[in-house]
C-alpha cells in the first residue's frame, strides 16, 4: 500500500558474498543525507542489466551455472547494499541461497529442469511468507522470531519454477499502512531504503526495497505487492517495469495483508519480457484464496503474446486528468504519446477517467475495515511463530518500543483500523459498493466501452522527492489509484528521465487484460528502450 494517495492528492482524506541472514536496523538521519557516503562508483558488474532469457540460455548452453550467478548477486548485495552506497534494499539474504543454486545446477546436469525460472536468483518482499530460515515481518521488529511455517503461494510457485530465493527486500513498514505521515522505504527492521539513482531521494511505495534492488541489479527479477501504488510507484520511480495484476489472478495466501479487495502481488523487473515470464509463473487459482476462483480460466501465454507491433491499430485513451502535475513529466508524456502514434496507435486525447478522486474517502474506509479483519486472520495463521496476535497487541508493542519502531512517525492508521467493526457493518459494505461503482461501473468500464479502448495511459509518477523523516513523503503525482480501487491491472514502463530521476508511463486495462497490456508495453519499450542502470549519484545538488 502506498497511502500517499490519501494525503497528497486532490480530494485526499485528512488524516565474498554474505551467506548469513542480514538485518540492517534503522539508521541515523545523516546516513540518508550525507553526500560523501557514495562518492566512489562500485566496480563493474558482470551481469548488469542481464535478462532472464539471456541468463537461462547461457545456463542451458552450459556456459553459466546458477552457483556462479547466485554468488555474483550475493557479492553485489554485500558490496553496494550492505556497503558502498548502502542502498539498504535487501533486509535479509537467504542463508540457503548457495545450496539452492548448487541443487538447481545438479538438477540441470541430470536433465531435470523444474520450470521457466530454473536457477535464476529472485528477491521477494518481506511480507511474503517463506518456510525457510528467513523471517517474514513486514519490516516490523514485532514479528521477528520464528520463520513462517508455510510458503506463500507465490513463493511456492517460484520454488516450483526452479527459482533460487536470494533474499527478502526491505519495505515501508506494514506496507505503508501504519501512519498518515510515514516515509516510504523506512522500516524499523531494515532502516531507510535509498533511491538507486540519487541516494538522498525516495524510492516510493511500500515495495521500495524491491524497486531499488532490481534497479541496482541485485537480482534477476523481484516480487512486490500493491494495495494502491506500491508496485507501480517504486517501479516507475526506480526505472523499472512493474505489473500490478488483476486482483484474483495471483494468490495472496501467505502475504501479510491490507485489503482483500485490492491486494495483489506482481513482478518488478528491468524488461517487459521478464515481467511476462514472472507473471506466467505466479498466476493461477489457489484454494487458499477465494478471490482466485476465476484465475484458472486465464491461461494466456504472455511471452508468446509480446509483439513489437502491438501498438498498431490499438485505441489508446489519454487520461489528462491523471497528468498535469509537473511540466517536465507532461513534456515526457507528450513525447511518449508521439511514439505510440508513430507506431500506429489511435490516440484519443483527452480521454479522462470521469470518477478520479471521487472514491478516496470510501477507499480509506474499506482499507481500514479490511486491514483489521485480514491482519487478524494472517496472525492466526502464523500460530506460535509470532508473539503478537491482534492489532491491539502490535500497537502496544510499538508504543513500548517507540524508540526503534516510532522514532519518526506514529501509528495513526493502526488506531483508526482498530476502531472499526466487522465486515458486516453497513458502513463497510456501503463504502465497498461505492468504490466498485465509481472505479468500475462509472469509471473505467464506462470509459473503455464508450471509446472501445485497448488501454488508458497516464504518467506513472512525478520525479522522486528528497527523503524526509520529519515531514514524511512529498509525493508529486501519479495514477495508480483508479486501477487499484477497481482491482484492474496496470503496467508501468520506463518513459524518460528528469535529470537522473526516472519516469514511467502506465498502461491501464480492464480485468484480466494483462496479455494486451504486456503486448502494448512491450511494443512501447522496443520503440524507446529508455531504461539505463543507476550510477548511485549522492545528491542532485552540485
Amino acid at each position: 500500500m502506498d497511502r500517499r494517495h490519501f494525503l497528497n492528492t486532490a480530494g485526499a482524506v485528512a488524516a565474498g558474498a554474505a551467506l548469513v541472514p542480514q538485518v540492517v536496523h534503522a539508521a541515523a538521519p545523516a546516513a540518508v543525507t550525507d553526500p560523501t557516503t557514495a562518492a566512489a562508483q562500485p566496480p563493474a558488474f558482470a551481469f548488469e542489466e542481464a535478462t532472464a532469457a539471456g541468463l537461462l540460455a547461457r545456463m542451458q548452453a552450459g556456459t553459466l551455472t546458477s552457483s556462479t550467478l547466485t554468488a555474483a548477486y550475493l557479492a553485489r548485495i554485500a558490496a553496494i547494499d550492505a556497503a558502498g552506497p548502502r542502498l539498504r534494499s535487501v533486509i535479509e539474504v537467504n542463508p540457503d541461497a548457495m545450496a539452492m543454486a548448487r541443487e538447481r545446477d545438479a538438477e540441470r546436469r541430470a536433465g531435470r529442469v523444474r520450470g521457466p525460472l530454473h536457477g535464476l536468483p529472485v528477491l521477494v518482499k518481506d511480507n511474503l511468507d517463506t518456510a525457510d530460515r528467513m523471517q517474514t515481518t513486514a519490516g516490523s521488529l514485532a514479528l521477528v522470531g520464528t520463520p513462517a511455517p508455510r510458503d506463500a503461494t507465490v513463493v511456492a510457485k517460484l520454488r516450483e519454477a526452479g527459482a533460487v530465493l536470494l533474499g527478502k527486500t526491505n519495505l515501508s513498514e506494514w506496507a505503508n499502512f501504519r501512519s498518515t505521515r510515514s516515509t516510504s522505504g523506512w522500516s524499523g527492521r531494515g532502516g531507510q531504503t535509498r533511491h538507486p539513482y540519487v541516494l538522498d531521494r525516495n524510492p516510493c511505495g511500500s515495495s521500495s526495497g524491491t524497486g531499488t534492488a532490481i534497479a541496482a541489479n541485485l537480482a534477476v527479477v523481484g516480487i512486490g505487492t500493491e494495495t494502491d501504488g506500491s508496485i507501480i510507484c517504486p517501479s516507475a520511480i526506480c526505472g523499472l517495469v512493474g505489473l500490478k495484476p488483476t486482483v484474483g489472478l495471483v494468490s495472496r495466501a501467505g502475504i501479510i495483508p491490507i485489503s482483500a479487495s485490492q491486494d495483489t502481488a506482481g513482478p518488478m523487473t528491468r524488461t517487459v519480457a521478464d515481467a511476462a515470464l514472472v507473471l506466467q509463473v505466479i498466476r493461477g487459482a489457489d484454494a487458499r484464496d477465494a478471490a482466485t476462483a476465476d484465475a484458472a480460466r486465464h491461461t494466456d501465454d504472455y511471452l508468446a503474446a509480446l509483439d513489437p507491433n502491438a501498438l498498431r491499430g490499438a485505441r489508446i485513451g489519454v487520461a489528462r486528468n491523471m497528468a498535469g502535475f509537473h511540466p517536465a513529466v507532461d513534456a515526457a508524456f507528450d513525447r511518449a504519446l508521439a511514439v505510440m502514434r508513430k507506431a500506429g496507435a489511435t490516440i484519443i486525447d483527452p480521454c479522462n477517467v470521469p470518477t478520479v478522486g471521487k472514491y478516496d474517502a470510501a477507499e480509506l474506509e474499506v482499507l481500514l475495515y479490511e486491514f483489521k479483519d485480514g491482519l487478524a486472520a494472517y496472525l492466526a495463521s502464523r500460530g506460535d511463530t509470532v508473539a503478537h496476535h491482534t492489532l491491539a497487541e502490535l500497537m502496544a508493542y510499538n508504543t513500548a518500543n517507540a524508540g526503534s519502531e516510532m522514532p519518526w512517525f506514529g501509528q495513526e492508521l493502526f488506531e483508526q483500523a482498530a476502531a472499526k467493526g466487522p465486515l458486516t457493518d453497513t458502513a463497510y459494505r456501503e463504502a465497498l459498493a461505492t468504490c466498485r461503482r465509481l472505479s468500475r461501473d462509472e469509471g473505467l468500464d464506462a470509459l473503455f466501452r464508450e471509446h472501445q479502448l485497448a488501454a488508458v495511459v497516464a504518467p506513472s509518477n512525478g520525479p522522486s522527492w528528497p527523503t524526509d523523516w520529519i515531514n514524511g513523503d512529498r509525493y508529486s503525482g501519479g495514477n495508480a489509484s483508479v486501477a487499484a480501487v477497481a482491482g484492474y491491472p496496470s503496467l508501468t514502463v520506463p518513459m524518460a528521465y528528469v535529470q537522473e530521476l526516472p519516469l514511467g508511463v502506465s498502461f491501464i486495462g480492464l480485468a484480466y487484460s494483462e496479455t494486451q497490456l504486456l503486448a502494448l508495453g512491450y511494443a512501447f519499450e522496443q520503440q524507446t528502450r529508455v531504461r539505463r542502470p543507476p550510477r548511485f549519484r549522492p545528491t542532485m545538488a552540485g
